[in-house]
């Protein structure tokens, strides 16, 4: 597929995500955010996607690029990390979007602590998946290929 063809996906990544590999490695695993990203970029070309992966320590990054997005993207896959359960601000980035959107987390939030299972960004996403580990990556970019795909063709019709 043409490159220029292809939709492209930003993957944003919050908080911490940049320590995968040495952080809590019984919780979250021993690949690192770069593996992470070679392997969405070998799903993303089998299923005709372009990705653009980021991370960021930032909330303000991340509203930002969500922002960017809904004019430039066709789908956003979220990792917000510890702002899952905090950040308004980016739930209402999310909102204005108008976008696909999967929330992703590589834990399961609902069997950790009581605070994390509060997610505002469930409140725009059309989908989660968690508990899987980096795996879930993966199984993120297909439902967002889905997705963007549904929302093409009822764009045609």
């Amino acid at each position: 597929m043409d490159s220029s063809d292809a939709p492209l996906v930003q993957i944003i990544n919050g908080p911490n995500l940049n320590l995968l590999g040495v952080r809590e490695p019984e919780i979250y695993g021993t690949e690192t955010l770069g593996d992470i990203e070679t392997a969405c970029a070998e799903r993303a070309e089998q299923l005709g996607l372009d990705i653009d992966f980021r991370q960021s320590n930032l909330e303000g990054d991340i509203v930002d690029w969500i922002q960017e997005a809904r004019l430039s993207h066709d789908g956003i896959i979220l990792n917000a990390a510890a702002y899952t359960h905090t950040s308004v601000a980016i739930l209402d980035a999310l909102k204005v979007a108008e976008l696909p959107v999967i929330e992703l987390h590589m834990s399961n939030p609902h069997r950790r602590e009581a605070f994390r299972h509060t997610s505002y960004v469930s409140l725009a996403a059309d989908g989660m998946i968690c508990g899987l580990g980096s795996h879930g990556y993966l199984l993120a970019l297909d439902a967002i290929a889905r997705l963007i795909e549904l929302r093409r063709q009822g764009s045609e019709s």
